[in-house]
């Protein structure tokens, strides 16, 4: 039996014919849906550090920058700011490669508390920065002068290169100090990055990168710190927040006692007030052995005992061994007293 087309096919087959045998216009596709920007995971090698710990390590060099800061303007007699541009979890390989041979890094060297083995933390400035605070000791200006990316230092240049440095190395354990006592030394400079074997090329390490401006001119400084490093100072961080804590909850329990223990043998001014008497200034001009003072007060009325000048008990005044003597029979209201007043 033979197929009987639809009035829209016959149409389309007209519409075909029509345009010298070409296809029938396609339908209308339907808008492809946009799929949001998702950031790859790479499993093979994952992330080490959280983002409290990287945001901890912002703020130890936003402290660093402004230390910087103070630190070359003072060094080159120059309005420049240091400002932390980012904090990256890498391998050492991805910093490594972005280097160029004739790239010039610094090695500090790390000292713990726990005085365990730790690789160098790297310093790295861009070439043109480093020329041009290079130039600006020699007595030049600051300007914007364009130096290549392989530029080679000479002698001379590369023994003020470890002077500059040696001021931005110090002042690491400074900024660290609030968390953890590292010592921090210069050890030396490395003219050939790629020879350095100290980190291995799959370990994960932390780039902190940050921003000079030196008058007109501006560059970068990068600081890698491994991940063998990190890992140690963290674990002596979290152990003696932990230790600081477990203190801190002994303390509180103890505190009242400690204090105690700690002033008991202050000495301390203990007074017996008789009675208080309101004489004007001829009376106590005139007076003379023999005289008596009324106190307006009964013979056996309390007697207010102060100590150091304030009220805290009465009493009733007697003898002891012949010496005269002040039972203490109540505290006073300090509180109350203070109303009334």
């Amino acid at each position: 039996m033979a197929e009987t087309l639809s009035q829209s096919q016959i149409d389309a087959m007209l519409a075909a014919l029509q345009n010298d045998g070409g296809d029938a216009e396609p339908a209308a596709k339907e808008p492809e849906k946009k799929t949001e920007d998702y950031r790859k995971y790479d499993f093979y090698s994952p992330k080490k550090y959280t983002k409290d710990k990287l945001k901890m390590l912002r703020n130890i060099y936003d402290n660093y920058s402004r230390i910087a800061t103070s630190q070359i303007n003072g060094l080159f007699r120059v309005a420049s700011e240091v400002e932390v541009i980012g904090v990256e979890e890498q391998r050492y390989y991805e910093f490594g490669n972005a280097l160029n041979e004739t790239d010039v890094i610094t090695l500090a060297r790390v000292e713990l508390p726990d005085e365990s083995s730790n690789p160098p933390i790297l310093f790295h400035i861009a070439p043109s920065l480093m020329a041009t605070m290079i130039d600006r000791m020699l007595g030049g200006t600051i300007t914007t002068a364009s130096v290549e990316m392989s530029y080679a230092y000479t002698d001379v240049e590369l023994a003020l290169y470890e002077k500059i440095i040696k001021y931005l190395v110090a002042i690491t354990s400074d900024v660290w100090a609030t968390y953890i006592k590292m010592g921090i030394k210069f050890e030396r400079i490395e003219e050939n990055p790629s020879m350095f074997q100290g980190i291995s090329v799959d370990e994960a390490v932390v780039i902190i990168m940050m921003q000079i401006h030196l008058g007109e001119m501006s560059g970068t400084m990068n600081i890698c710190i491994p991940g063998t490093l990190l890992m140690n100072v963290f674990d002596i961080i979290d152990k003696t927040k932990h230790l600081a804590d477990k203190d801190g909850q002994a303390g509180k329990q103890n505190s009242k006692e400690s204090i105690l223990t700690s002033i008991k043998e202050s000495k301390m001014d203990v007074m017996a007030q008789l009675g208080i008497a309101r004489l004007n200034l001829d009376d106590v001009y005139n007076l003379r052995v023999g005289d008596v003072i009324d106190l307006n007060k009964p013979q056996d009325s309390p007697v207010a005992l102060h100590v150091e000048g304030q009220p805290w008990f009465s009493g009733q005044l007697g003898v002891h061994n012949k010496n005269i003597a002040v039972k203490i029979q109540e505290r006073v209201d300090r509180q109350k007293q203070d109303l009334d007043v």
